[in-house]
């Protein structure tokens, strides 16, 4: 299993397992008219300016070139402050590991990879907003409930 940061290259596959991962939780079918090559054109301008910007990190897990886990990182800039350094912060989302890879351990090896690239590059912290069913697996990996931020809900 190799783990590392996904590239250009690996945009088809991405794109895919977003897909997948959305219809795989779409319970009430409301999705299930809805065009892969619609999606796949409107993904395929995300990810290639999240890969440009450098402002996203795509942490994936492969095994014989096939991706089979990702995480997203988005770094926040917050404005800086007198008398600190301002270091960005890390939003992490769309955690994803195919159904017939799961219970392996490789998202818990990608968390523990990102952990340590968001230390050694000083990141302030890392936030998630986990699911009710992924509360135990990031709970597991070192991450705590914090303060629920406040939100205006347009």
């Amino acid at each position: 299993m190799k783990i590392r940061i996904a590239d250009k290259a690996d945009i088809d596959q991405l794109i895919r397992m977003r897909w997948d991962f959305t219809m795989e939780y779409d319970i009430d079918g409301k999705l299930k008219n809805e065009k892969y090559s619609d999606f796949y054109h409107e993904c395929k301008e995300f990810l290639l300016n999240a890969i440009r910007s450098g402002n996203w990190s795509i942490w994936i897990a492969e095994e014989d070139g096939k991706i089979v886990s990702n995480i997203y990182i988005e770094l926040i800039y917050k404005v800086p402050r007198p008398g600190r350094v301002t270091k960005p912060f890390a939003y992490m989302t769309n955690v994803y590991t195919k159904p017939e890879y799961r219970g392996q351990g490789i998202g818990s090896k990608l968390i523990s990879n990102i952990n340590e690239w968001a230390y050694e590059q000083k990141y302030e912290f890392i936030i998630v907003w986990p699911s009710d069913e992924g509360v135990s697996f990031y709970s597991k990996n070192g991450y705590k409930h914090c303060k629920e931020p406040m939100e205006n809900m347009f």
